[in-house]
C-alpha cells in the first residue's frame, strides 16, 4: 500500500521547545492578475524526537496523526544542516572586508 502522506520541505525558525521545531514552509506563486511572484510563508510545528534539529537547518516534515494541540508534523529528513554560528561568522568576514575596501580608497 502506498504512503499518501503529504511531504513539505521548510526551514527551521526556533527549536526552544522540547522535542518540537517550528519550520517556516516558504510558498512561491504567480499572482494571476498582475503576474508578479509572490511569496507566502506558513509556520507549523514538527516533532523532533532526538532534540538534534538545530537553527537554519533546511528539513523534510512529512504528516502524522495529531502529537498535541498543535502539532501535526514529524521531521522526516535533515537536508541542510546549517550552523547559527557560521553564519554570523560568514557575516563579519563582509562587515570587515567593506570597511578595508573603504578604508584603502
Amino acid at each position: 500500500m502506498a504512503n499518501n502522506r503529504r511531504r513539505l520541505v521548510g526551514r527551521v525558525v526556533s527549536n526552544k521547545m522540547d522535542k518540537t521545531v517550528v519550520v517556516a514552509i516558504e510558498r512561491r506563486r504567480l499572482h494571476p492578475l498582475y503576474k508578479k511572484v509572490v511569496k507566502s510563508t506558513k509556520k507549523v510545528m514538527a516533532h523532533d524526537e532526538s532534540n538534534e534539529v538545530k537553527l537554519g537547518a533546511l528539513v523534510r516534515i512529512v504528516e502524522s496523526r495529531p502529537l498535541s494541540r498543535h502539532k501535526r508534523w514529524v521531521v522526516e529528513e535533515v537536508i541542510a544542516a546549517q550552523n547559527v554560528a557560521e553564519v554570523g561568522a560568514l557575516a563579519d568576514e563582509v562587515v570587515i572586508q567593506g570597511t578595508d575596501e573603504e578604508a584603502a580608497s
